[in-house]
């Protein structure tokens, strides 16, 4: 059985993927400041987490897993950094150094962090490799590669550095990963969807209607685009620009993705969207700002299954460790 420990959990993506692999684990425990993001946790695992702080956390699973604020690293962001000395929510990234060190002679033997684009951008890349040398120092090896959802079967263009670190002298191999034809993104969409998807807001309908004007034109159009085969990478909320694409329903019309459609693009499946449901119904005449949020901070279940194989291919997870359903 593997053990897992998940910071900056959010909606337990790390968990997710070893459910949908029929990995015998336990989740020895998650670590979450967000209070919504515990109470979706716990409703889709059948927990009874309560909010906490990585800071000064300590715990010995087999697999730590960190999807650490990337605010501060982001394109899209303020860029205020994430090195050890920004104190940002970046930089939260370090804490986890900090738990692993105060496991003392035992530690992890996988830590593995995903991270937006930014953090190899020339003045985020310190940040980046001051982890790295710093998980050096505890005794990994570390590799690292930006993986699109894409190529794992998501029609969402969502590119991420995934670091995965491996105790000893294995070095990952991102070249054993198993890439899958991308699914049309009508079998992602839904039909019927209400007239509240429908896109109403004078900016956003501004931008629209730069959509038919040349680019060099206009500003407007520098980040909404009508989704066709793919949507854009997904973010907390799609009423606002950047986004990650919008429907077209008539010559005249527009809408935004669904919460139920936003939540398929990150590999989570109908029913753990009920689930959430129960926790955090919609409001009459409201989209979900929760739901949108929880799925926009999460990471892509299927990228998380192709890594877990490989691990398990490499031996680094045995098979009898690992006790497939």
């Amino acid at each position: 059985m593997i053990k897992i420990l998940e910071l900056f959990g959010g909606a337990g993506a790390p968990r997710k993927a070893l459910i949908d692999l029929n990995v015998k684990h336990k989740s020895i425990d998650y670590v979450e400041i967000d209070e919504k993001a515990v109470r979706a946790y716990n409703v889709l695992y059948d927990k009874t987490i309560a909010a906490q702080s990585v800071v000064g956390y300590n715990l010995q699973p087999d697999i730590l897993v960190h999807g650490s604020p990337c605010q501060d690293f982001s394109r899209a962001g303020n860029r205020w950094g994430g090195g050890k000395e920004d104190k940002t929510r970046s930089s939260l990234l370090f804490e986890t150094l900090k738990i692993i060190q105060n496991m003392g002679v035992w530690k992890p033997r996988v830590v593995l962090w995903e991270n937006v684009k930014g953090v190899l951008d020339r003045d985020m890349i310190h940040a980046f490799n001051d982890y790295l040398v710093e998980m050096e120092t505890l005794g990994y090896t570390n590799s690292y590669q930006v993986l699109n959802a894409m190529d794992y079967g998501i029609p969402q263009k969502r590119e991420r550095v995934y670091t995965v670190s491996i105790l000893g002298n294995a070095k990952f191999d991102f070249s054993r990963l198993e890439q899958k034809n991308m699914r049309p993104i009508s079998e992602f969409l839904e039909t019927n969807v209400s007239d509240l998807y429908t896109i109403k807001i004078p900016s956003m309908l501004r931008k629209i209607e730069a959509l038919k004007m040349p680019r060099s034109n206009t500003r407007y159009n520098r980040f909404l685009d009508v989704i066709d085969t793919h949507c854009w990478t997904i973010s907390t909320r799609q009423d606002r620009c950047p986004n990650a694409g919008i429907i077209k329903i008539s010559e005249q019309e527009y809408r935004y993705l669904t919460e139920l459609e936003i939540s398929r693009l990150m590999g989570f499946s109908d029913d753990d969207h009920a689930k959430l449901l129960t926790e955090y119904p919609n409001k009459k005449g409201k989209k979900n700002a929760t739901l949108y949020k929880l799925y926009g901070n999460s990471i892509v279940v299927n990228v998380l299954v192709a890594i877990y194989k490989v691990l398990i291919e490499m031996g680094i997870l045995s098979a009898e460790e690992v006790g497939f359903a």
